[in-house]
Formats: C-alpha cells, structure tokens, sequence
C-alpha cells in the first residue's frame, strides 16, 4: 500500500496531466514548471502592490493605451477566441507574454476568486507610488522573468 506522501505525488502528477491535455494548440511559448513557479510569484507580487491588469478587456485596453509590462496568459480557456487577439497585440506593442497552464492557478496568483483568462504585469501602479524597497524587488523580479520569456520566446522562433 503507497504511504500519504506517496498518494498525494501521485494525485499531483495527475492533476497536472489534466491542464497539459487541456491546453489550447495556440498556447506557445508555455512557460515550464521552473518558470510558471516564478510567474505566478511576480504575479503575486504585482497584486499585493496593485500593479497589474486582470481579465482581456483590461489587458488589451492597457497595451492600447501603450502601458508596458508582461502578459501572462491561461493557456486552458475555452472557447480560445477570446484571447487569440491578446499575443498578437503583445507582439505589436513589444510586450513579453507568455502562456501558464490553468487559468485558475493564475487567478490565485492574481489574488482573485473568478478564473483569470490574462494579466499584465507592471512596475508601476496606474495611481500612485510604491516604496523604494517593494519597487527595487517588484523590478528585479521583473526584469529576471522577462529575460527567461524572452530566452523561451526566441528558443520558438
């Protein structure tokens, strides 16, 4: 008989099998286990500062409007329409974006209870300030993870 530990792995390791089947083919470049781990904790970090976007309508109004950051992206939404328009909008504007596997997993990083289809991430808060020591590692976070989706991206193409 396998001991809890043991149970729990093997629940995991399932779990996981079941975002990867759920993937849209659009979903590349997506982010590895390494990187998703590093993403979903600048996206916490950029919730609890209030520097980022959630949902696609907030998203694609923020780029529009020519504010930077990284885009993370859900890879599991269905029907895939609603975002197919988001990457090539990044591409447009020279935003990084990557996509994770669930979009739950995302909005728990996002700091909400509603499935989140996209985020942006940004250094700076749309209204005020953040302290210079929460600014200084919301960027070097920032500028580390965007290095690894710029490596992944150009790994692709």
């Amino acid at each position: 008989m396998a001991s809890d530990s043991e149970a729990e792995k093997t629940a995991q390791k399932e779990r996981e099998k079941k975002k990867l089947l759920c993937l849209a083919p659009i979903a590349k470049p997506l982010a590895g286990k390494k990187l998703c781990k590093r993403t979903f904790k600048l996206v916490r970090r950029a919730a609890e500062n209030k520097c980022l976007k959630r949902g696609v309508k907030e998203v694609v109004k923020s780029i529009r409007r020519g504010n930077k950051g990284i885009c993370v992206i859900a890879g599991n939404i269905s029907p895939i329409d609603v975002i197919t328009h988001v990457p090539i909008l990044c591409e447009e504007a020279d935003i990084p974006y990557i996509y994770v596997p669930s979009k739950e997993d995302l909005a728990n990083a996002g700091k909400t209870k509603k499935p989140t289809c996209c985020v942006l991430v940004q250094t700076q808060p749309t209204k005020g300030e953040l302290g210079q020591e929460e600014g200084d590692k919301l960027k070097g976070e920032y500028d580390s993870v965007a290095s690894d989706i710029s490596e992944v991206a150009n790994s692709m193409f």
